[in-house]
């Protein structure tokens, strides 16, 4: 066994241990659960079934030789893994199809929630007993969690649960007892978290298409079985397994029977590991297909359209107290216009309630969401113009839906040697936009008004980007074959060793809200098709895009990726 540390995306250092490396073998990624570390994963590591993979596992945050505290919001953690496997990459030269993940309890919900938001192209996932719901036996426990949590920063849980509710082997049991490095407590914000996220995952499994192996414990005292069925019948995989353990405790590496945990693992991952990797397509999501038809035909539970109903009807009668309201109700609820207003995050309205209104208005959490993909698109292509200063290369940005430019004027401020080009359909948006242009006194900054689904548009622009942004556009339209043309114009638009950055909504918890109360900019329902990350990867994979990495906020709504072709 070796050690050592990598550089997470925050520049933590994470501790690791690998096991059994050559260069010609397979990987199997390991994480531990929840409390533990990866030295508790070394009998794992050399049994017979596994000692032909490189092994490799890490100390989350908090645990173990990992000297990074622990964080409170879960997604860091889904973080940690994806930046491990570009580690891996970049360090061992170990590439993701050749990866196969096994993840026990908490770390079975990290690595589902990396398998959706991040759509890594692995080839398989093994989660034992994945806690997507934990078990408190105490009354209103999770209640009473959330509201110490609101008064303390830094709450910590204690965890009820004992080495003889994880293991009937006492051997086992005495050595968890004992262990120095194991924690003993939680951290409250991200227990909440947690919970919450593995509730998002299970809701939206359908996204999840990786080959999926789901060992549940027959008796488990520490999470429930029934979100493991749900996820389990509403994955996409073609390839998925569940098997259920009679009379095995949680804690399934460490049982006194393992080899019955072993044997299924060891026959998934060589199952996996002959298949072949799904090419990229054009085809879209079924499941998120049938959902923007049930929205577009008006499909909801009656309750539920009474509801939006009543939203809809005081959104127009009173909605003139909010000035952001005001602004979507004029311009459309999608517009360029709408944006800048939630971006400046400024509550404004008619008197103290009109105020009060917007505030609430503008701490939605789609538009929190929005405000953070600005940052992450700004970080990015900030992150890409410094990339291309290194080349010698000057910049030439084109963004092929910019509504009003907002954040390229900032990054026209910070970078005044880059060009840019902002396309957009909206005079109102250009009108907007150029007189911004003028009163800062911009230079080699413009607007065009083409057709950004037509790939003609592209060579009527007369202009050779080295960094072409698509940002916010996709979801507003169902059709698959209309945004494949607007990928196929701007990749051919991109000059080689270019960048394409782009936006996803992969999933967003007031979509029928969005769709059945706002109106878009053209006074119609603002009915989006949500796409995976999956798909929304594999559109650009398909006309030659490698995605390299991509920000993703911590509500797993917004997501800023880049690539070049």
């Amino acid at each position: 066994m070796e050690t050592g540390t990598f550089k997470s995306f925050d520049n933590a250092d994470i501790f690791y241990r690998v096991w059994n490396y050559n260069p010609s073998q397979k990987t199997i990624v390991i994480l531990h659960r929840g409390h533990e570390h990866s030295g508790r994963l070394q009998a794992f590591a050399e049994n017979e079934q596994f000692v032909h993979f490189n092994i490799f596992g890490f100390d989350m945050r908090g645990l173990g030789h990992t000297s990074q505290s622990v964080s409170p919001h879960f997604m860091d953690y889904v973080r940690d893994l994806d930046a491990f496997v570009k580690y891996l990459y970049e360090q061992y030269g170990i590439v993701e199809r050749d990866i196969f993940v096994v993840a026990n309890s908490i770390a079975g919900v990290i690595v589902s929630a990396w398998c959706h938001d991040f759509a890594p192209r692995i080839a398989g996932m093994a989660l034992l007993a994945p806690a997507f719901t934990i078990k408190l036996y105490v009354p209103f426990a999770k209640t009473g969690i959330a509201l110490a949590a609101r008064l303390f920063k830094h709450l910590t849980v204690p965890s009820y649960v004992k080495s003889k509710v994880l293991t009937h082997d006492v051997e086992q049991q005495k050595a968890y007892d004992t262990d120095p490095l194991i924690t003993r407590e939680i951290d409250a914000h991200y227990l909440l978290d947690l919970l919450k996220a593995g509730k998002r995952i299970v809701e939206d499994a359908a996204a999840i298409t990786i080959p999926t192996l789901l060992l549940s414990a027959g008796k488990d005292y520490v999470v429930k079985d029934d979100m493991q069925k749900r996820f389990f019948v509403d994955i996409s995989s073609t390839q998925k397994r569940f098997v259920k353990l009679k009379g095995f405790y949680h804690g399934l590496l460490f049982e006194t029977q393992r080899e019955q945990v072993y044997n299924p693992i060891a026959e998934f991952i060589n199952r996996c590991f002959s298949l072949e990797q799904p090419p990229a397509t054009c085809m879209p999501d079924k499941f998120t297909v049938d959902e923007y038809n049930k929205m577009t035909l008006n499909m909801l539970p009656r309750i539920e359209r009474w509801g939006f109903r009543m939203q809809k009807w005081m959104l127009h009668h009173l909605g003139f107290l909010s000035k952001g309201m005001r602004v979507g109700l004029k311009y459309g609820f999608d517009s360029g216009m709408s944006l800048d207003y939630v971006y400046r995050n400024q509550a404004q309205g008619c008197g103290p309630i009109g105020r009060w209104i917007d505030k609430g208005y503008l701490n939605a959490i789609g538009w929190r969401g929005v405000r953070i993909r600005r940052e992450h698109l700004i970080a990015t292509v900030e992150e890409r113009i410094e990339t291309l200063k290194q080349r010698n290369e000057p910049v030439k940005i084109l963004d092929i839906a910019g509504g009003t430019g907002n954040y390229l004027f900032d990054i026209k401020r910070k970078f005044p040697e880059t060009e840019v080009v902002i396309n957009d359909f909206s005079e109102a948006n250009i009108a907007f936009g150029e007189a911004q242009i003028q009163q800062q006194g911009l230079q080699n900054i413009r607007f065009t008004r083409l057709d950004c689904f037509n790939k003609d548009s592209y060579r009527q622009l007369n202009f050779e980007p080295n960094i072409v942004i698509i940002s916010g556009i996709f979801e507003l339209f169902g059709d698959n074959e209309l945004v494949c043309k607007a990928i196929s114009g701007a990749l051919s638009a991109l000059q080689p060793g270019g960048f394409l950055v782009y936006t996803g909504q992969p999933w967003h918890p007031q979509l029928k809200m969005i769709a059945f109360v706002l109106n878009n900019h053209q006074e119609r329902d603002w009915i989006m098709r949500r796409r995976s990350q999956r798909e929304l990867d594999s559109l650009f994979a398909f006309y030659g895009l490698t995605k390299y990495g991509m920000k993703l906020d911590n509500f797993g709504i917004f997501t800023v990726s880049y690539g070049t072709k």
